[in-house]
């Protein structure tokens, strides 16, 4: 008899028509199913469906206060699920589909499970660009509450083989679609009433979001005290859990985590960047896509070696740059 939570296995199928038909049906039926995105793969299921969305709780062993994104096709079926004020819907317009996640008041009768949105009177919408999950909804016709599809807290899956070491034998399906191409989650805005914060950094940056909010809600960001920069060291952002990727340890591996690492101690392995190489480098030309593409593959890879421990080399703040920094800071806050 399989442990609770256990199955009997878990099957791997390369993307297609037949692997999005299958998975479909288990969406349907209140399964989960682990999918390729452009940032991570994801553990979708139907988000109206209270019983779908405990399986994710269950599958990952993620605390129930911590909200889910919702995936949707396109901004008509948002509009469904989440009231947009002015600025939302320039967001919404300029960077969807793709990498960005809008947190907005949860309109009344959106059918979404209560328990994908931990409660909350908002809703974390995303309409993602990539192939296989906008075919799984497209097929399903279902909107998706799918986290990273790995453990909670653990460090998220870039590829099919990541899901399946996480959650193998917790999940029934994986699409594999071949490696993420963004490699960190999405940038997380916050957007109620013509007031901003971004609640997680991502693939968006703060200065792209701040330059559409000017350019197409005519609005001059510096004179509007609505708008925020996140700063993981204020706590009054940390004090309520209102989207993904906010608890202050996240993204952990098992081994013990070191930070802006000039060199390596004896008993670490070395995760470098540009001039400093280590045992392996998220970019050895500084370019800091190309680490944001391999950092949770490294992180895999560190933590499935003979050493102790890990050190990571310094990563410039800049763009993409602020997203890795916030991964790997709240990877080695203690737990």
């Amino acid at each position: 008899m399989n442990a609770p939570g256990m199955i009997n296995s878990t099957r791997t199928l390369a993307f297609g028509d037949a692997a999005i038909a299958e998975a479909a049906t288990l969406i349907k039926s209140g399964g989960v199913v682990a999918v390729a995105t452009e940032t991570v793969y994801g553990l979708a299921g139907d988000a109206t469906q209270p019983k779908a969305v405990a399986e994710i709780y269950a599958a990952k062993g993620r605390p129930n206060f911590n909200p889910l994104i919702v995936h949707v096709l396109d901004l008509h079926m948002a509009h469904r699920l989440g009231e947009f004020d002015r600025r939302a819907e320039a967001l919404a317009e300029m960077f969807w589909p793709g990498p960005l996640t809008l947190v907005v008041p949860r309109r009344a009768g959106a059918g979404v499970a209560s328990v994908a949105t931990a409660g909350l009177d908002t809703i974390a919408i995303r309409v993602p660009a990539h192939r296989a999950m906008r075919a799984l909804i497209e097929a399903s016709g279902r909107p998706l509450a799918a986290p990273s599809a790995n453990l909670s807290g653990a460090i998220s899956p870039t590829r099919a083989e990541h899901v399946l070491a996480s959650l193998g034998g917790r999940i029934p399906l994986i699409v594999d679609d071949g490696p993420c191409e963004q490699g960190v989650e999405s940038t997380i805005v916050h957007e109620i009433d013509n007031a901003t914060r971004v609640l997680r950094h991502g693939p968006v940056s703060v200065n792209a979001l701040l330059a559409t909010i000017q350019a197409r809600a005519g609005e001059k960001w510096r004179d509007i005290p609505g708008v925020e920069r996140f700063d993981p060291g204020l706590s009054g952002f940390e004090t309520r859990i209102e989207a993904p990727g906010q608890l202050a340890s996240h993204y952990a591996p098992s081994k013990p985590l070191r930070i802006n690492a000039i060199h390596a101690e004896p008993d670490e392995w070395m995760i470098g960047f540009g001039p400093i190489f280590g045992d392996a480098s998220l970019s050895r030309s500084g370019d800091v896509k190309e680490a944001a593409a391999r950092l949770f593959d490294l992180l895999h890879e560190a933590d499935a070696s003979g050493k102790a421990a890990i050190a990571v080399a310094p990563i410039p703040g800049d763009g993409v740059g602020t997203a890795i920094n916030d991964r790997l800071r709240r990877a080695a806050h203690p737990r």
